[in-house]
């Protein structure tokens, strides 16, 4: 029979059916944490909307005070003077037709795409490439914008976008174990807060219905609803 660490001990003594408040759930979770890395604090949201509905979608995007503790890997489709700023505003890679083609070769490995409007002719082409993985650039999620320094700045300064799944779930990474605990508890409410802003017209009954708080190797524990901002 296999012996149990302390810490599985200790893991298999919580009640899964407890609902914690924000702050006692960043302590247990941070209690768990590897000493080895460090690992990324989860949010997951369970919503009472049925994605398959185009008044029921729940998408957006939100910026989180404290960042998000991991460094974002930024491409541009730009030309010229915006390809220049978007450089200076710190873009890993900026390009036009010549990023399109690395991209259909596979060069995939980003966490924002974003493009000028005058590039979405060459982005367009990349529709079955980016959107499977969330990356295609948006104007509703300010992806496609001849402002594209603000938007670099942006997508490396804490912004994250968050998409409704077909259950109903939205979830996001919102910081690290490395951070203060305070620094989490005020990701935790800009990320509940825009869920309940972004709360969709065909939204019936309760909307937010369970939410969970998980980090990369740690438990899930739910989370009192009742304390969440405007939730």
């Amino acid at each position: 029979m296999t012996k149990l660490t302390k810490k599985q001990k200790t893991l298999a003594e919580l009640d899964s059916e407890k609902l914690y408040g924000v702050d006692e759930a960043i302590k247990t979770l941070k209690s768990f944490a590897s000493k080895k890395f460090d690992e990324t604090i989860e949010i997951a949201m369970n919503l009472g909307v049925d994605p398959r509905h185009a008044d029921q979608m729940v998408r957006g995007v939100v910026t989180l005070p404290s960042g998000t503790g991991k460094d974002v890997k930024v491409a541009v489709f730009a030309r010229g003077e915006n390809a220049d700023k978007a450089k200076a505003a710190g873009a890993d890679v900026v390009g036009a037709e010549d990023l399109m083609e690395a991209m259909q070769n596979g060069d995939l490995d980003y966490g924002r795409v974003i493009a000028t409007p005058d590039m979405m002719g060459v982005v367009g082409r990349l529709g079955k490439v980016l959107g499977p993985k969330g990356l295609m650039p948006n104007p509703k999620l300010g992806t496609v914008t001849p402002n594209v320094e603000q938007a670099v700045k942006d997508a490396k300064g804490g912004q994250i976008e968050f998409r409704v799944e077909k259950m109903g779930i939205v979830h996001a990474g919102i910081g690290k174990a490395s951070f203060s605990d305070a620094d989490i508890a005020k990701n935790v409410d800009a990320f509940v807060d825009a869920i309940v802003k972004a709360k969709p017209s065909g939204s019936k009954g309760r909307y937010i219905r369970k939410v969970a708080l998980t980090s990369s190797m740690g438990p899930g524990l739910k989370l009192d609803t009742t304390t969440l901002p405007g939730a």
